[in-house]
């Protein structure tokens, strides 16, 4: 063996072992805390991703809006500054996919057996599908869970919510929705929100119990309603050249980690907001209010009407599908 064959023959070795040991990295990037349902799936999709390719590919999870806000985010990743998000489902809207709002509207899923039916069934997947054209892949949905009201005053009926500040996430459904109770929405990133109860920049909000809690929503709001009025989910998303471009093996295995962890997230998502619930009532700074029937009745009554308001906007075969989803549910809508 010559000198020159042998210096080749070592540089070779060098350099694939290099390159073994150059994981994929993929940056998840999320705005809520880490002890959230979302915040924990995360971390466990890391823990997947990372043992199952026995380290090809290294998982970053960055919580708590620490690399991109709400509007940032999936332009970023887009643009592939980021692998990896989870943005709840009104994201897409702003996006130019207006057909995701429909999960804005209140009272569309009456339970979460009608929530499965939709997320796993044909309808959920078409709507995932609509998001390749803008470079973005969707894997799957992650649940949150049903929004409750909040305000500095009492807000058992739709009436007492007329004139108050509310924040919202960019949804032309959701800003629909609180004109009909006769609030004010104001749009907001969530890593604001907490401040602007604070400071009186808005009176309110709408978020399930976990987000109000681990964003410590409830020490600068004297009420809440839980009126359950509309859901709060997100979807797993990747950027779509990324994700096509991985090796097929490592794609096949991160597919079957992220179905775990979907499992995972939408299995301890209702636990956990029950729990910040009875955690938000247990401190003492948020008074809880529990509607009685004849008082849901009129929260329903009031926000009903917002669907064909918006069918123009989100589609009323769309919106005809989720009906129809409730209703072999045992659950319908009207």
């Amino acid at each position: 063996m010559t000198l020159k064959t042998l210096t080749l023959g070592v540089a070779l070795a060098l350099g694939g072992l290099a390159h073994a040991a150059d994981p994929i990295l993929i940056k998840f990037s999320h705005v809520v805390a880490q002890d959230t349902p979302k915040g924990k799936a995360a971390e466990y999709f890391k823990k997947l991703a990372e043992e199952r390719t026995k380290g090809a590919v290294k998982v970053e999870v960055y919580p708590n809006s620490q690399l991109y806000k709400d509007k940032e985010e999936v332009e970023a990743l887009q643009l592939g500054a980021v692998q990896m998000l989870a943005p709840s489902l009104a994201k897409f809207g702003p996006l130019g996919v207006k057909e995701f709002e429909v999960f804005d509207l209140p009272y569309i899923l009456p339970n979460r057996d009608v929530l499965r039916r939709v997320t796993d069934g044909p309808v959920g997947r078409g709507l995932l599908d609509k998001l390749e054209t803008k470079g973005i892949k969707g894997l799957a949905y992650w649940d949150n869970g049903f929004k409750i009201m909040s305000a500095n005053k009492p807000i058992h009926l739709p009436a007492d919510m007329k004139g108050l500040k509310v924040r919202i996430q960019s949804s032309k459904v959701l800003d629909k929705q609180m004109r009909e109770l006769g609030a004010i929405p104001q749009v907001m990133a969530f890593s604001e929100v907490y401040q602007a109860l604070q400071t009186g920049v808005v009176d309110g909000t709408e978020n399930p119990p976990s987000n109000m809690y681990t964003q410590k929503m409830h020490e600068v709001q004297k009420d809440a309603t839980v009126t359950r009025h509309g859901y709060l989910g997100y979807a797993v998303i990747v950027n779509k050249k990324f994700w096509d471009d991985l090796p097929t093996d490592i794609r096949t295995t991160l597919e079957g980690a992220m179905k775990d962890a979907t499992k995972y997230a939408n299995d301890i998502a209702e636990k956990e907001n029950a729990d910040a619930l009875e955690a938000i009532k247990a401190s003492g700074k948020t008074t809880v209010y529990t509607p009685t029937d004849a008082e849901l009745k009129q929260w329903r009554d009031a926000l009903l009407p917002v669907h064909a308001e918006v069918a123009s906007r989100v589609g009323k075969d769309l919106i005809d599908a989720f009906y129809k989803e409730a209703a072999a549910a045992g659950a319908p809508i009207k």
